[in-house]
């Protein structure tokens, strides 16, 4: 006689509150699933990080039901123009059909966490800090801490949402490689009441500045740093969209520029029996594109499905998860890597034929195309 299962504490536990893993635990939670999230922040995050919402993204949050929330207090971006050297090279435009949304990431969030609550109040687990997880073969055991207080939880499955820098993937040896694409740039957000809903990105020889318009009068603008260049201050900030684009911005001394580095990578393998790994946790895309909250997005709408199937079979096969997570990854990843390539500074002999080569791309014959590699079709 076969041994009973054992009584598990949940179905599912998650392992990061981020978009990410809150999406994930919303659409299980809707469809019945005993889900609880461990984030071991216990505030939120103020930052505003992840901005672009594209039509994938946006059909998994209609799935999780916050995606009128999500429409009503968006900017829709009328389209984006593309310049070097103060002259228009391409211009799309993106149809109401298939939107290209703008929200701040602590909106979202808000929206998300709000959501959580109404499906399952008591999913979220604030300052629960996950130090280690176990496939036990027949269901996980996770060490964690609330509070001063160790204890361990069992469930089905474990999903790792909980970054880059996650400290379960490199202690289950599930690998993290280097994929083309890297580059340091600085960003501010700053008051504009004339932004408009078109963005705008200059790729002349001296480098990347992207501007995009935000909801309630606001802009946000990207640089790509140059050796020798000081970004982090307000006047090195705007002295190089300034020296870059013709434009004065104006910034007041409050203005503190954010710096960061844009790389890319992508795990070994983001399924290793009961445990998955999920959205930045499974791979690392370049924000020049704007693509990793939404892939983390997609991952999530393939895990739910993958982790109901198997939650209802009672055994551990998540199809072909892991398979279709990598294929768009690096998909993502190569059309990440060419847009960091058209920013990149570069002599003016290299940067006309850059230029010619994004005349091309704005043609009547190639926009549709180009359009559709910005709102990521085909991932």
């Amino acid at each position: 006689m076969a041994p009973p299962d054992p009584v598990l504490d949940h179905e599912v536990v998650i392992v990061g509150a981020g978009p990410v893993g809150l999406l994930l635990a919303c659409l299980l939670a809707q469809d019945g699933v005993d889900v609880v999230v461990c984030e071991k922040r216990e505030g939120e995050d103020p930052r505003s990080r992840a901005i672009g919402i594209h039509p994938p993204g946006l059909a998994v949050l209609d799935r999780a039901g916050i995606g009128s929330a999500v429409r009503a207090g968006a900017l829709a971006l009328a389209g984006g123009d593309v310049l070097s050297r103060g002259r228009v090279l391409a211009s799309l435009s993106f149809p109401a059909e298939r939107p290209v949304l703008v929200l701040p990431q602590q909106r979202t969030h808000a929206l998300l966490r709000g959501r959580l609550d109404e499906v399952s109040p008591t999913a979220l687990r604030a300052g629960c800090t996950v130090h280690g997880v176990r496939d036990e073969g027949g269901f996980v055991r996770l060490r964690v801490d609330v509070g001063a207080r160790r204890r361990e939880l069992t469930a089905a499955f474990a999903v790792l949402a909980d970054g880059v820098r996650s400290g379960l993937r490199a202690e289950l040896g599930l690998g993290w490689r280097r994929r083309a694409g890297r580059a340091r740039y600085a960003m501010a957000d700053v008051p504009d009441p004339t932004a408009g809903s078109r963005a705008l990105l200059h790729c002349g020889p001296g480098g990347l500045v992207e501007s995009f318009p935000l909801p309630g009068g606001l802009r946000r603008w990207v640089v790509r740093t140059v050796e020798g260049e000081d970004l982090t201050t307000a006047d090195g900030f705007g002295a190089a969209i300034r020296a870059r684009t013709g434009t004065d911005t104006a910034l007041g001394p409050d203005v503190v520029p954010v710096s960061f580095l844009a790389a890319q990578h992508l795990v070994r393998t983001p399924v290793r029996g009961r445990i998955a790994v999920l959205g930045d946790a499974a791979h690392e895309i370049s924000p020049i594109g704007g693509q990793g909250m939404n892939l983390g997005w997609m991952d999530a709408g393939r895990l739910a499905r993958a982790l109901g199937t198997a939650l209802a079979r009672r055994d551990a096969e998540l199809g072909d998860y892991a398979r279709a997570t990598v294929r768009a990854a690096r998909a993502a990843q190569r059309r990440s890597a060419f847009y960091m390539s058209m920013g990149a500074p570069a002599p003016v002999p290299a940067a006309r034929a850059r230029e010619t080569l994004i005349r091309a791309l704005g043609t009547a014959p190639l926009r549709p195309w180009a359009a559709g590699l910005v709102t990521m079709r085909g991932l």
